[in-house]
């Protein structure tokens, strides 16, 4: 006769006859599979957080951005176009530009002040998106949002001499710039990847050409990149900004933090990596300890089976089974428990929770695949009793 053959669920009822009759064993079983995979999801999860963080980081520091400015000359100075900052965003990896420009004015906190005694502090006109460009924040207040309208924004060194802390809506404080007074409308936060602009005091671009007598030239052109990108970008920034003599525009070269966040990147957690190899090996060998006791406590029930029919494929894959699911089981109880564990560690150090999902699903699959390996042997093995040797064993 043919013999018959088990179905997917026929199989799957028969796997979890043993882990459903042996309880606890099953449960410390898969409690070893289930530290592998969970170290595993640890280990790799809380470095990634930990770069993460780091690498933000860095960002904040500027690996990403650049500054041009024209090189000075006595004699003939250099003008960049009054269009240099919309110029350089056409480059492809650009992100975001901005211009600033020298309107070569004095602020004062009052009128009644001596001009020539007024404090050192550069005025400046500042073009749309200045602040995205180099990563600043406003510390009280807004930022401009009207070029046209008497309005400055004060940076964090500037605000300090000027006696403004802070700007608030029952207070408003103004300044007074050249012979025109301007209402402040805010307060940089410290910006110590654009020191002249912590001390100067920013105006609105078509502010400064009505009300200060600014020609509309930039003096400083900031550019935002892609960090792939950036020594491509910085290449062909001065012939973008000045295409008939580049020699004549300085760019600053990529910022240091850039080299560290690219090591940051091609570092290697080889070692926790392995300790989480160890681990699931270590599970493993639970698992296969389990099904071998299994079969020697079950040899009269593979014996009985076998007499009622079933053959070597039917017992083979029904420890085989036994052994995927204890592993499988043990699989997601572990990536639970790790996934728990990397968001609370992120969440205690104020880091993004960071996951390659290529772990978690590696993690199941290499639970899996030693539940497949670990049940092998002992499964092969029950598939050799015969009816005869198994009901007649002890």
């Amino acid at each position: 006769m043919k013999p018959t053959r088990l179905s997917p669920l026929d199989l799957l009822h028969l796997g979890t006859i043993g882990l459903s009759t042996r309880r606890a064993r099953a449960a410390l079983s898969a409690l070893g599979i289930a530290l592998g995979i969970a170290t595993m999801v640890v280990v790799t999860g809380i470095p990634a957080s930990s770069q993460r963080a780091l690498l933000d980081e860095l960002t904040a520091l500027g690996t990403n951005m650049l500054r041009a400015q024209p090189s000075p000359r006595q004699d003939d100075p250099v003008l960049l176009a009054e269009g240099s900052a919309a110029m350089a965003a056409r480059i492809g990896p650009v992100t975001a530009s901005a211009a600033v420009a020298n309107t070569h004015t004095r602020v004062r906190r009052s009128d009644r002040l001596d001009p020539a005694r007024s404090s050192d502090i550069t005025v400046l006109a500042s073009s749309p998106g200045l602040l995205e460009t180099v990563n600043g924040r406003v510390q009280s207040g807004r930022f401009l949002t009207d070029g046209a309208f008497p309005t400055v924004v004060l940076g964090y060194v500037a605000a300090g001499r000027l006696g403004i802390s802070a700007v608030r809506e029952d207070a408003t404080p103004a300044v007074f710039v050249g012979d025109t007074w301007f209402t402040v409308v805010g307060v940089l936060a410290p910006m110590p990847l654009a020191p002249d602009l912590e001390r100067s005091v920013l105006v609105g671009w078509q502010a400064a050409r009505d009300r200060l007598g600014f020609d509309g030239h930039p003096t400083v052109v900031y550019v935002k990149a892609r960090e792939e990108s950036i020594e491509d970008v910085r290449s062909v920034l001065p012939a973008t900004l000045h295409p008939e003599v580049p020699g004549l525009v300085q760019v600053s070269r990529p910022s240091d933090a850039l080299a560290a966040k690219r090591a940051t990147q091609s570092s290697y957690s080889a070692l926790f990596l392995g300790l989480a190899g160890v681990a699931l090996l270590v599970g493993g060998v639970g698992v296969a300890n389990t099904m071998v006791i299994s079969v020697l406590e079950r040899r009269r029930e593979i014996g009985l089976r076998r007499a009622l029919g079933a053959t070597r494929g039917h017992i083979r894959g029904q420890f085989l089974t036994e052994a995927v699911l204890l592993s499988g089981l043990g699989g997601l109880a572990g990536t639970l428990l790790g996934v728990l564990g990397v968001v609370g560690y992120a969440t205690v150090h104020d880091w993004p929770t960071v996951i390659p999902l290529p772990v978690l699903g590696g993690g199941l699959l290499a639970a899996l695949v030693v539940g497949a390996v670990a049940g092998l042997y002992p499964s092969i093995r029950a598939a050799r009793l015969t009816p005869t040797a198994a009901l007649s064993a002890p």
